[in-house]
């Protein structure tokens, strides 16, 4: 069993669990209202939605596909400077969005700083969280994934708002200049435990007896077959994401279908980033009493049959939005 004792100090580590969610909910905006801004861009620009989707791919591939570079730049020099800097580059890939008129100058600050920018915090996070929690590494690193989840919950409603209000521009510099501030002022207090403070402190059945290097992780075969898991579910889930709004407008459900007194579309997203933010450290939580691999099957059959649902009710706007907060519960 786990001494806890030995994990000192006990207080501050869920200090910096608590400003790691604050830091991703700043970040998360980006990807997940996104959906809310094709139809103003494509008003300004002038270009059809294949070609605009292709900003939010390029923040989607930067995020990802840069991760081991951006994991070994803060083994190297820490998590607070990088992450604070990808807080910053979140925050100003929306003012600087703010001014374009073309696809190019999207695919420059909404695609390249953005990716850029969520990846490092992403990645430096997750990895902070890890370190300071090596008794329930599923709970704080689904802890923290929750701030990603939830942070766009928080901002869907003001952002759809001042769309409506004020247009896009103002919207892009304010939200920018609010979530890369937050962002940056949280990950400064951000701190590395102290030495001795490592998995190799904690007698924990949970923690594996062997510790592999880049080199070895790469040639075992259950991590390509977790990669290619996580590829195909990260795939699916974005693509849903990127485009609800899109084939929900096809569907029917729009901004004035009103479902329990608020309007459908944003009211669908905000229940989404919910269930995909609530979803997070219990499935983290769940994973650490029953296995990874138990977690994932029960995830897996939830998301396929509440996608089956979602589809075959779509024409009910209640069922509709209720049955997307469960798809959304699964894929996060």
């Amino acid at each position: 069993m786990v001494d806890v004792q030995q994990l000192k100090p006990e207080g501050s580590r869920w200090l910096q669990l608590l400003l790691g969610v604050i830091t991703m909910m700043a970040i998360s905006s980006p990807q997940y209202v996104w959906t809310l801004f094709t139809k103003p861009f494509q008003e300004i620009t002038g270009a059809g939605l294949p070609a605009l989707q292709i900003t939010i791919s390029i923040l989607i591939v930067l995020q990802t596909w840069l991760s081991p570079l951006q994991g070994a730049l803060i083994e190297r020099f820490g998590p607070k400077m990088l992450v604070m800097a990808g807080c910053a580059l979140s925050g100003l890939s929306w003012v600087l969005a703010a001014h374009a008129t073309s696809v190019t100058m999207l695919y420059l600050t909404y695609g390249l700083f953005g990716g850029v920018g969520t990846g490092i915090v992403y990645v430096g996070v997750i990895g902070h969280m890890v370190r300071w929690f090596p008794d329930h590494r599923g709970f704080a690193a689904g802890m923290a994934a929750a701030g990603y989840g939830f942070g766009a919950m928080l901002t869907t409603f003001p952002i759809s708002d001042m769309l409506r209000d004020a247009g896009l521009q103002h919207t892009l510099l304010v939200f920018g200049v609010i979530l890369g501030g937050v962002g940056v002022a949280a990950a400064a207090f951000l701190r590395e435990p102290s030495a001795g403070y490592t998995v190799a402190t904690v007698a924990s059945e949970r923690v594996t007896s062997r510790d592999y290097d880049s080199k070895s992780m790469l040639k075992t075969p259950v991590f390509w077959l977790l990669f290619l898991m996580m590829t195909m579910m990260s795939t699916g889930g974005l693509m849903v994401i990127l485009n609800f709004a899109t084939f929900s407008r096809e569907f029917g459900i729009t901004d004035k279908v009103v479902v329990l007194g608020f309007a459908a579309l944003p009211l669908a997203l905000t229940l989404d980033r919910v269930t995909n933010g609530l979803t997070r450290p219990f499935f983290g939580w769940l994973s650490d009493k029953i296995g990874r691999e138990n977690t994932m099957a029960i995830a897996f059959a939830g998301e396929a049959l509440a996608i089956f649902l979602m589809l075959n009710l779509r024409h009910d706007p209640l069922a509709y939005v209720l049955l997307s907060g469960v798809v959304f519960f699964g894929w996060g």
